[in-house]
């Protein structure tokens, strides 16, 4: 078949347009007075993250006290956690320097309770490599910082300005070798969420 014919057969089978869905009425349909926070606690937890609801930054650094041994390198990225490494001042690093990152810490301002998602922007991971190289990795969130669905979570983003962003949803996890769970092969080992209140 010739060229011309291809191009003539695809011209004349176009699809026409549609007009996009009113996301408006799904909102609706999906909106709750449910509580966000403790769906989105019971969905990460069983996506195998660990959930704390805290009063402040300084229940976040007891509890990594008691997680983490000291010496090893913490970066943190959360204004206030200045016991760590502050990840502003790392940016101009190379990637393979943070090989033995033990933990990043970084903070969100967007959750979606029905999939566990947290959702970080450039801006908050300072470096991109930074959620994806620690060991572990802990991220902070408002308590009111949560969309009951992923379709809010899409609106609220969709007109934002940022240059890369990665919804995060618990630990690395692949199931391809011998159809056995393993978390951590290929990023973090843990993720812990701390919720404030």
């Amino acid at each position: 078949m010739s060229r011309e014919k291809i191009l003539a057969a695809v011209k004349a089978n176009q699809f026409t347009s549609a007009e996009l869905p009113d996301l408006n009425v799904l909102a609706s349909l999906t909106a709750t007075d449910a509580n966000l926070v403790e769906k989105y606690t019971a969905i990460a937890s069983a996506g195998g993250s660990f959930v704390y609801e805290v009063a402040d930054l300084e229940a976040i650094k007891t509890i990594l006290q008691k997680e983490f041994k000291p010496g090893v390198q913490v970066i943190s990225g959360v204004a206030g956690l200045t016991d760590y490494t502050d990840a502003a001042s790392v940016v101009h690093e190379l990637s393979h320097s943070f090989a033995n990152v033990e933990l990043t810490i970084l903070q969100s301002n967007l959750g979606v309770a029905e999939n566990g998602a947290l959702w970080l922007t450039e801006e908050q991971m300072h470096i991109r490599v930074l959620p994806f190289i620690a060991q572990h990795l802990a991220i902070v969130i408002d308590k009111n910082n949560f969309v009951p669905t992923m379709a809010q979570a899409y609106e609220k983003i969709g007109d934002a300005r940022y240059g890369y962003g990665a919804f995060i949803s618990g630990p690395s996890k692949t199931a391809d070798i011998e159809q056995s769970l393993v978390i951590g092969a290929h990023g973090p080992r843990s993720l812990s969420v701390f919720i404030i209140t």
